[in-house]
């Protein structure tokens, strides 16, 4: 039996931070992922633009992940992919985590950082519509430049719609966004400017029907009804944005069920602790008074969590995790930082 001070169950940035600081306090870590990929849903839009991470100039979704991912793996924790965590039990002093390959894995202590959930996209609920999945029906925005110069009808009101109808003003020939509410949900700003564009903005308004191009392999019409109204508007891609299904990714035994709210997110009793002792949370999952869902949240919980485990092991720990300008685990990778930068600007000088 392989024992684990703490698995992180989740890999987005909630727990890809957990993994760094976690090594940093000398944790023997373990992060438990059900997708194939790190990065959580950040991954879902890849060349989205962040500005609010504190420190870090404008960069794509993509390269920040790559970012997170490389700072998680400073200390190599143990990394299992398309795992999907069943069952949390707890024998003596610890946790059992069963998973969906039947393996089972051992640890101290638990951070769970599962986000919103597994999020799966609500699909277009048209008869046949999936077979348009390969070609030009899309329920998320893998790269811009395959709709450049095209035809894009996005389809929904919120700030997931919203935000790629923007991102295609840039790349697109034209855009049209259907809603079926009187009114977007999404950010002001953003509405904005695709009122600025002229974008068409068609409100109390739902696909009916698709019609298929000759070969019957993708849609080149959308049949759009409007208060009573038939549109047929020709389209060269389709985006549906109606928000996502969330599957709940784990549960626990009845002797350690930590207190829920809506029946999903976890209450936090106070610097990421749940109302189980040796299991924490970090992330969206956690649920407290004055929570800060920004990304910056993200990593205190993540901070909180680590910390608030290392105790619980181990009581007489610090608190705290020295900082890394002045902590010991940091003097030989800053070595080989400076000797790189350094022969990066002599190259350049010559």
């Amino acid at each position: 039996m392989e024992l684990f001070d703490v698995t992180i169950i989740g890999g987005g940035p909630a727990g890809l931070y957990s993994a760094f600081y976690s090594g940093l306090r000398n944790m023997k870590t373990k992060i438990i992922e059900v997708q194939p990929v790190l990065g959580g849903k950040v991954n879902i839009y890849p060349e989205k633009v962040l500005w609010d991470v504190g420190g870090q100039p404008p960069m794509q979704a993509q390269l920040f992940v790559q970012n997170l991912v490389n700072q998680a793996n400073t200390f190599s924790p143990t990394i299992c992919l398309n795992t999907k965590v069943e069952q949390i039990e707890k024998h003596g002093d610890i946790f059992v985590i069963t998973t969906n390959n039947g393996e089972t894995h051992y640890s101290k202590t638990i951070i769970v950082a599962v986000g919103g959930g597994i999020l799966n996209p609500i699909k277009l609920e048209i008869e046949g519509a999936e077979k348009y999945e390969m070609t030009n029906l899309h329920y998320t925005i893998l790269g811009l430049e395959r709709f450049r110069n095209k035809k894009v009808l996005v389809s929904g009101g919120g700030n997931g719609a919203i935000d790629w109808a923007v991102e295609l003003l840039f790349v697109a020939k034209e855009v049209v966004v259907i809603y079926r509410k009187d009114q977007l949900t999404a950010h002001e700003s953003q509405v904005e400017k695709l009122k600025e564009h002229g974008v068409q903005i068609m409100l109390n308004a739902k696909i009916q029907s698709v019609v298929s191009n000759d070969t019957k392999t993708a849609i080149e019409q959308v049949i759009v009804s409007q208060n009573g109204d038939i549109h047929e508007i020709q389209v060269d891609d389709v985006l549906i944005s109606h928000g996502y299904n969330r599957e709940v990714s784990l549960t626990f035994a009845d002797d350690i069920q930590p207190m829920r709210k809506d029946d999903y997110y976890l209450v936090g009793q106070g610097q990421c602790k749940t109302s189980v002792p040796g299991i924490f949370g970090a992330g969206d999952i956690i649920s407290y008074d004055d929570k800060v869902n920004l990304l910056i949240g993200t990593f205190q919980d993540a901070v909180l969590a680590v910390n608030n485990a290392k105790k619980y092991i181990d009581p007489k720990a610090d608190q705290y995790g020295m900082v890394s300008s002045h902590n010991e685990k940091f003097a030989e990778k800053n070595k080989e930082l400076l000797e790189e930068l350094f022969c990066k600007a002599e190259a350049a000088s010559l």
